[in-house]
């Protein structure tokens, strides 16, 4: 029987037409994103439109589906049609979708299971000049392996029933969600980033209806993902938010583009526990040498104004990693000073002597460090874990989700922001007070909240120099290492 192939419609406009070219174009732009160890979402959002504007915020969603290549093998992808109008969700009666690097076979088991619902079609001129779907295929061909495809393009359709097909087809690990969208449209940069800001936060809340047609254009596949994604409890987090003045084009028009990926619970307690291990164990053997260099630092700010600059290749291939780490300094079992990192952005090495200087002289809190304090300082370092945004109502479920002695926590607003380490349950056990005094500590009243109020959560390892079996050698082999500016 011969084979229908759907072939490419916007190869050599939207993206090239070329396959070498376009292999490293994509290879381009997934390179430019920022590694990161957390396990693959079962579902994104990401932007279709030509990738010289969009392509770096959908890479920012693709490079988190690497770690699963040989997993995925089902990609379910919907987008909203710009071209043939369609009521409900059209499948393609194609066999297979081609782009300049290959064919993409649909997957006719799952096109089966779904087919009989009465808002599923099979429509295939809305299909044919459609690039919303296509321009996702040569990303998800260059990460993936070998896998099949559901096309879907969505019209007119209610939320529960676009959440309805996303539910037949959700599968195992081996499906991935894909939902096609841009933000606003055409509007001058200063407006369309506060148009985008709020959708964002739409996302993060699961607050599809608040989504409207000049948000996004994919905001109807959108909703029946973020209606279903709230009934499973899942995670949502942005990692990329950006327009296309800010990648390739003029400021005056402009259009929005934003990169999400979610998360099922279990996938998060599996990412929170593997980053525990691992940073034990980072801890164990190298958690002296990070203390060490914090202290050094410190020494280094007495004695230069300034903190101790260090090369990072003499270091283990641990401390070289992109790390994020808080520096916490007390006497007498009082807080001295604590800053630190809550996103990795720099080798771990160079966070601790950052931090170690900064917890000493730059906490706003705090007097600059004096010499004659030195004795008597107990220092500990605290790495943390990547931050997950929390998708909350209100304060109430906000404090319902906060986990006592486990999470530390973020909070922004308006333009303030504070973190509290989950040391601090130690003295703040309830989390209402927690979250209260945390309030306090951004410059918020104790009872603020607002429709912008952003939350994220953490987890942290944490390690004080008391365990060590000489903690006075700590500050007298720092004042040996004194190093000049």
């Amino acid at each position: 029987m011969m084979t229908s192939v759907r072939p490419a419609a916007v190869a050599g406009a939207f993206y090239p037409g070329n396959p070498k070219e376009l292999d490293a174009t994509v290879q381009y732009h997934l390179s430019q994103v920022e590694p990161s160890d957390a396990p693959a979402p079962k579902a994104i959002i990401a932007p279709h439109a030509g990738y010289i504007y969009s392509g770096p915020v959908a890479a920012a969603a693709y490079a988190r589906i690497r770690p699963a290549r040989d997993v995925i093998k089902r990609v379910v992808l919907l987008g909203p049609c710009h071209r043939v109008a369609v009521r409900g969700l059209a499948l393609s009666g194609a066999d297979a979708f081609a782009t300049p690097l290959g064919e993409v076979a649909v997957d006719k088991n799952a096109v089966a299971a779904i087919k009989a619902l009465p808002q599923v079609e099979v429509f295939d001129a809305t299909h044919q000049e459609e690039h919303s779907l296509e321009v996702h295929l040569p990303f998800l061909q260059v990460i993936l392996g070998a896998f099949s495809l559901v096309p879907l393009v969505v019209g007119e359709a209610d939320a529960e029933k676009v959440a309805e097909v996303i539910e037949r087809l959700w599968g195992g690990p081996e499906t991935l969600i894909v939902i096609s969208t841009d933000l606003s449209h055409f509007q001058d940069y200063e407006a369309a980033r506060r148009r985008d800001r709020a959708t964002c936060r739409a996302i993060e809340a699961m607050d599809g209806a608040s989504i409207g047609r000049e948000d996004a254009c994919g905001r109807i596949p959108m909703r029946g993902l973020l209606a279903l994604a709230k009934r499973r409890a899942m995670t949502v987090t942005t990692v990329d938010l950006r327009n296309s003045g800010d990648t390739a084009g003029p400021r005056d028009r402009v259009v929005g583009y934003g990169a999400w990926v979610f998360d099922e619970a279990a996938t998060k307690k599996i990412e929170a526990d593997a980053f525990a291990q691992g940073t034990r164990a980072l801890l164990k053997a190298h958690g002296a040498t990070l203390m060490g260099i914090a202290a050094a630092s410190i020494e280094h700010g007495l004695a230069h104004d300034g903190p101790l600059r260090l090369d990072p290749d003499a270091y283990a291939p641990e401390l070289r990693r992109n790390g994020a780490c808080f520096i916490t300094l007390k006497r007498g079992g009082k807080l001295r000073g604590c800053i630190g990192s809550t996103l990795a952005h720099q080798a771990l090495a160079v966070d601790a002597a950052e931090n170690g200087y900064a917890a000493a002289f730059r906490d706003h809190r705090f007097k600059g460090l004096k010499k004659a304090e030195v004795e008597g300082l107990e220092l500990s370092i605290s790495v943390l874990s990547q931050p997950w945004a929390m998708t909350v109502a209100d304060e109430a479920d906000l404090v319902t989700h906060l986990r006592p002695g486990i999470d530390g926590l973020i909070i922004r607003d308006k333009g303030k922001r504070a973190v509290f380490l989950p040391t601090v349950w130690e003295g703040l056990p309830q989390p209402r007070t927690f979250l209260h005094r945390l309030k306090l500590k951004a410059g918020f009243a104790a009872d603020h909240w607002s429709e912008t109020f952003q939350a994220w959560r953490f987890v942290a390892e944490e390690m004080s120099a008391a365990e060590l079996d000489d903690p006075a050698a700590l500050w007298s082999a720092a004042k040996q290492k004194r190093a000049r500016p």
